[in-house]
């Protein structure tokens, strides 16, 4: 999709905190990372997600610093975990985190404190809906494939129908109101609430887990970010 990248458009991206002007870059950016279910879902690759860490660049006007799979994000001070080590105490393993094992090549990006804020949101109503650490990861990858964690409003000319928030949960689908799509968390309840009608979604994979709520034109694109999302549950639980 061609874009002029001179102009702005007066998209919103929402949070408990401040409402960001984004500009059309860094909605294009964002939309090509499948910010909704018919955007061209994000390439799975083997190394940093270059086109996620442009879309935060452009979205935030942040110089966003490109992570090696193996090094620390900087912008979010989670570490990378282990995946044969010890959990810290009290926090979850990286087998109840990830307990089918990675499904293909992982993208990871760099956490601003907005991002950070909205995966503590997502984080909390997993433990008050009952879905665990587990249904943590699961909404965490979700929405970092859906809208790479930032709560965006509505996109005007270049929003997927009515698509808004952490989830890109569509008002005309019985989400909710755009007003509740757009807090985070009501949204994440919504999410858990859905997840918990899907039978067995313990035992899925997640992106077979993730999808089956979402309905997402490209089901595998949740995959790739699972060890992210593992990283970002076991540190906030």
């Amino acid at each position: 999709m061609k874009v002029d990248f001179t102009r702005w458009l007066p998209a919103i991206a929402k949070d408990s905190y401040r409402k960001t002007a984004l500009s059309v870059a860094g909605v294009a950016a964002l939309g090509g990372l499948a910010l909704a279910p018919t955007a061209a879902a994000a390439p799975v690759t083997s190394g940093p997600h270059q086109g996620a860490v442009a879309a935060i660049d452009l979205a935030t006007g942040k110089a966003a610093t490109s992570v090696r799979q193996d090094e620390q994000p900087v912008e979010s001070g989670l570490t990378t975990g282990s995946a044969t080590g010890k959990p810290p105490a009290g926090k979850p393993s990286r087998a109840q985190l990830i307990p089918h094992g990675i499904e293909g090549a992982q993208s990871r990006v760099p956490l601003d404190d907005a991002q950070l804020a909205n995966a503590r949101a997502i984080v909390d109503a997993a433990k008050k809906t009952g879905v665990g650490d587990r249904g943590a990861v699961i909404g965490i990858a979700t929405s970092l494939q859906e809208s790479k964690l930032y709560n965006l409003g509505h996109l005007g000319a270049y929003n997927d129908h009515d698509s808004q928030g952490l989830f890109q949960q569509r008002p005309s689908s019985g989400w909710g109101t755009p007003d509740q799509i757009t807090d985070p968390e009501y949204a994440a309840t919504a999410f858990f609430t859905a997840l918990k009608n899907v039978g067995g979604w313990q035992d899925l994979p997640l992106t077979a887990a993730a999808q089956t709520v979402q309905v997402s034109a490209f089901p595998y694109a949740y995959a790739q970010w699972e060890e992210q999302a593992a990283d970002i549950v076991q540190q906030m639980w």
